[in-house]
């Protein structure tokens, strides 16, 4: 394998562009891969990586753009090649592209649902596939894979949030989907990883702008460094999910027993209900994950 190569999708923008400054940074060559869409996945435009393109290479970077369309099958294996063909090989895949199309779900289109899950969780999955195909050819050929794979997911997938359903489901899949991966990986020498990202983009619009403070907690910057640490060769993290934002790493662990109960015999209803009511957990809150929030956002 050639070099430290890393491909970010919906790398012209927000997080991403961040990502790939950083990366760049850090001795990668990047392929920037974004379609230049709007908020809700409508039209394109090359400028926005192109531009990222050229801040690398100002630099002293290499990169290239790329506007395949992520959760095409075929055009998600090109992105893939792409970064074979031009750096000669592939050590990182940063799944970053997403849109928003945010309805109270008893009012949600099918089309709304579909173009939401299809970007965030086919847009993860397309590209993913064919970098595990790539390294594991690698892999079966003799070389020494150190193959990272960053998987975008959010609080709304792990705590759910209003107006987000289509956003949530995928967002949470993704976890399953970085899970399984980091398993079928790890005998090729493949890691895989989940990260929620707090930071003030098109698609967190939400999170308040620097108020002056000589920190700025939601700087897409913020959450680039530990990008660079998932794509070191040595990095040990495998198979976990993190929340990252301004000077905070939260390492999640999105599955746990909060309770075990145990009855010694067949339950009954009225059995369960005098174990359970009263103690089940409470919901998780926005704010438990990020303070600076408070309760009311």
């Amino acid at each position: 394998m050639s070099g430290k190569v890393a491909i970010v999708t919906g790398g012209g923008r927000g997080l991403g562009r961040s990502y790939c400054l950083a990366l760049a940074a850090t001795g990668h060559s990047v392929v920037v891969n974004d379609l230049g869409g709007d908020l809700h996945g409508e039209g394109g435009d090359p400028a926005p990586a192109a531009q990222v393109v050229a801040e690398i290479r100002a630099a002293g970077g290499k990169a290239i753009a790329n506007g395949a369309d992520v959760s095409d099958w075929d055009a998600a294996q090109d992105l893939i090649e792409s970064a074979v063909r031009e750096f000669g090989g592939l050590t990182v895949l940063v799944n970053n592209a997403g849109i928003l199309r945010d309805r109270l779900f008893a009012n949600m289109s099918e089309e709304d649902w579909d173009a939401v899950i299809r970007v965030h969780l086919k847009g993860h999955a397309a590209p993913s596939r064919h970098a595990m195909a790539y390294w594991r050819a690698q892999s079966k050929a003799g070389a020494t894979v150190h193959g990272s794979i960053v998987h975008t997911t959010s609080l709304a997938g792990l705590i759910g949030n209003f107006g987000q359903a289509n956003y949530a489901a995928a967002k949470m899949a993704v976890v399953g989907l970085s899970h399984t991966l980091s398993r079928e990986g790890e005998k090729y020498g493949i890691r895989s990883n989940a990260v929620s990202p707090s930071a003030r983009t098109r698609i967190e619009a939400s999170l308040g702008l620097n108020q002056g403070n000589a920190f700025d907690t939601f700087d897409p910057g913020n959450v680039a460094p530990f990008m660079c640490w998932l794509a070191e060769e040595d990095c040990p993290a495998s198979g976990q999910v993190f929340h990252v934002y301004g000077d905070r790493i939260e390492v999640l662990a999105p599955v746990s027993i909060n309770a075990n109960f145990r009855n010694n015999q067949q339950w009954t209803v009225e059995a369960i209900d005098k174990a359970l009511r009263g103690r089940l957990p409470a919901k998780p809150q926005l704010a438990d994950f990020v303070p600076e929030l408070g309760e009311g956002h």
